[in-house]
């Protein structure tokens, strides 16, 4: 079966000689729910944009689906929802407006998008928010709404940058129920989160990255004989007290 997401040897260097990735290699399969962790500034981000083309590649392979996504951007773009860590929207605009924009991004037929946008907003429990501006909204409702935009195309696989970052407790579960439905209906996920709970209770595939490379990669089971938080630590290279600090 053809990897959803195949990464070989991906480095990014930026102009002033910055190498926000030196060497990653990694394979998610299609159907998983793969867990992408690191410090901040390891790589992560960076990665999610050479893999969605916000960011150029500097030398390595990227193919979603086996699609080249820089010789074939257009098709591989298709094949992907990303869900950023920032609400890079119109604040002015309502969810209802974002979210069907993108869909004509994408190419989607006005009739096709009205049909998406409204299940979109019914599944999410937008409803009565959908004509309020995006800067009215309470952080859990604006995380739903960038979910939203995000799956407007029906994507195969689905990238979430920090997609629970400052929201309460109740709406983070909420939202790892939309996720898990929607793992189970077939969508392969890509989560990046600082939240080792959340990657707990979601993936099934965990990878590590410090300074730009893989430091540790396999299912998550293989990670939990010492907990994930020791995994963590003593992945990235933390102090042997903070290590040991670890009940």
């Amino acid at each position: 079966m053809t990897p959803a997401l195949s990464i070989s040897h991906l480095r990014k260097v930026y102009r002033r000689g910055t190498v926000a990735v030196e060497d990653i290699s990694m394979t998610i399969e299609e159907g998983d729910f793969f867990g992408f962790l690191g410090p901040n500034g390891a790589g992560k981000s960076t990665t999610i944009h050479c893999v969605t083309g916000i960011a150029t590649i500097t030398s390595g392979v990227v193919e979603v689906f086996g699609i080249d996504a820089v010789k074939n951007y257009r098709e591989a773009r298709r094949l992907i929802g990303l869900s950023p860590q920032e609400f890079n929207v119109d604040q002015f605009a309502s969810p209802r407006q974002i979210i069907d924009w993108v869909g004509g991004y994408f190419g989607m037929r006005a009739a096709e998008r009205r049909s998406r946008t409204e299940m979109l907003i019914e599944r999410f429990d937008l409803t009565e928010h959908a004509k309020k501006p995006f800067r009215e909204l309470s952080g859990g409702l604006k995380r739903r709404v960038i979910l939203a935009r995000a799956l407007i195309h029906d994507p195969k696989l689905l990238i979430l940058d920090e997609p629970t970052a400052g929201v309460d407790v109740e709406l983070r579960r909420d939202l790892w129920r939309y996720l898990q439905e929607l793992n189970r209906d077939g969508k392969t996920i890509l989560l990046t989160s600082h939240y080792l709970e959340e990657v707990e209770r979601l993936c099934r595939t965990i990878a590590i990255v410090a300074k730009g490379r893989i430091v540790r990669n396999g299912p998550k089971a293989e990670f939990m004989t010492d907990g994930l938080e020791n995994a963590y630590l003593s992945a990235t290279g933390a102090e042997p007290e903070h290590v040991e600090a670890v009940p």
